[in-house]
């Protein structure tokens, strides 16, 4: 720690050094027509080269390096991450066996609403807000002919209730001029469509189309990456394809909405409660978080 801050302070110091040369070096008239260069420019020109040439050098040594100056954690085999990934869905089976969406819906439109909501919020205030939605709008006409400010008055409490109800009317206007008004089941054709990622499209095809995919949230991507360590991706497309490794195709819608139920009721951010969780004796990581180890 005392060699980094020293080679740091090196390096500020040098900084500033070439800094102060530019600045007394700096021309206070400029040349005239047809004139040679002065002394002035060619010190000039001179650290500006030095500092250029200083660049790449800090760009190497830093390659590889965290901002935090940890190397990155070294990914284990895929078949070492695939088996625990297999027992983590097995624990998750025996803790969660009726894990649905909790997005209150009736249609597959309801619930494509409702997950456009839900970014943001919990899913209890998505479910005390669209029972009024869905009363006053129940085809993709309805939100397409909608006024965007009655829209967002009754949204307003997910939050963010400008950009939603814009991407709610918006949707329902692409659902009637390219899909007559349906609700496409492809992701190709969900992921085209106002306000709907491939989180949103995922939630959509496993909870109503019965269709395999995982939808990487927070909780998604905390758990699957530093907790349970089966990926060190962190962009969440790449680590849902990360899972597609690991888990197979008839489990992974379940393994998903699984995995959130487990971040919110037990391996949540703040406070983990690894000596409740059922997960203890496969997570690589149990109790590092801040859970208490029992006493043995």
């Amino acid at each position: 720690m005392k060699a980094a801050r020293a080679m740091k302070a090196k390096k500020a110091k040098k900084a500033t050094k070439v800094k102060e040369t530019v600045r007394a070096a700096r021309p206070s008239k400029p040349a005239k027509p047809g004139k040679k260069p002065g002394k002035n420019l060619e010190k000039v020109r001179k650290a500006a080269t030095t500092m250029r040439a200083a660049k790449p050098a800090r760009a190497k040594a830093s390659k590889g390096v965290t901002r935090a100056g940890v190397k990155p954690r070294r990914q284990e085999p895929l078949e070492v991450r695939r088996a625990r990934a297999l027992a983590i869905l097995e624990g998750l089976r025996r803790l969660y066996p009726d894990a649905r969406c909790e997005l209150a819906h009736g249609s597959a439109l309801e619930l494509l609403v409702a997950t456009i909501l839900s970014a943001q919020c919990t899913d209890v205030r998505v479910n005390m807000t669209t029972p009024a939605l869905f009363a006053r709008f129940r085809t993709a006409a309805d939100y397409a002919a909608a006024r965007l400010e009655e829209v967002g008055e009754i949204v307003r409490s997910t939050g963010f209730y400008r950009n939603k109800a814009k991407s709610i009317v918006s949707l329902g206007k692409a659902l009637i001029e390219r899909h007559a008004g349906e609700v496409p089941a492809a992701m190709e054709a969900l992921v085209t469509l106002p306000g709907v990622g491939r989180k949103t499209a995922n939630v959509l095809l496993a909870e109503w189309f019965g269709k395999p995919g995982i939808a990487v949230d927070t909780h998604v991507i905390r758990l699957t990456g530093p907790v349970w360590r089966l990926t060190n991706e962190t962009d969440p497309v790449k680590i849902e394809f990360a899972l597609y490794e690991l888990i197979p195709e008839k489990d992974r819608a379940f393994f998903g909405i699984a995995t959130i139920f487990h971040g919110r009721r037990i391996c949540t951010a703040r406070r983990p409660d690894c000596a409740g969780c059922a997960l203890n004796a496969v997570c690589p990581t149990a109790f590092a978080w801040g859970g208490v180890r029992p006493a043995v």
